[in-house]
């Protein structure tokens, strides 16, 4: 803080990429997310990079102590959409 170092993560929930499609039941999980999600959609390789670039800029300066999620709002769900049951 004093010394001007802010720390924040970023928690991009399940992603589409090499090595996730190395994790058992990743294609399952992917349609989970993308059928559920307020958004209807998985997080991308260009919306993380779009949040950190976001908390690298001055837009950022007053963020500190925070994980950002990108996640199509998947993190408020309390159960799926009643569609998909």
């Amino acid at each position: 803080g004093p010394e001007g170092i802010r720390v924040n993560a970023i928690s991009p929930g399940p992603m589409k990429t090499l090595a996730g499609a190395a994790i058992g039941g990743a294609r399952k999980t992917y349609k989970h997310t993308d059928q559920n999600a307020p958004l209807r959609s998985n997080a991308t390789l260009e919306a993380v990079g779009g949040t950190a670039v976001y908390l690298c800029s001055d837009a950022g300066a007053c963020t500190t102590g925070e994980t950002i999620r990108v996640d199509g709002g998947f993190h408020v769900l309390g159960m799926p959409q009643p569609d998909h049951l």
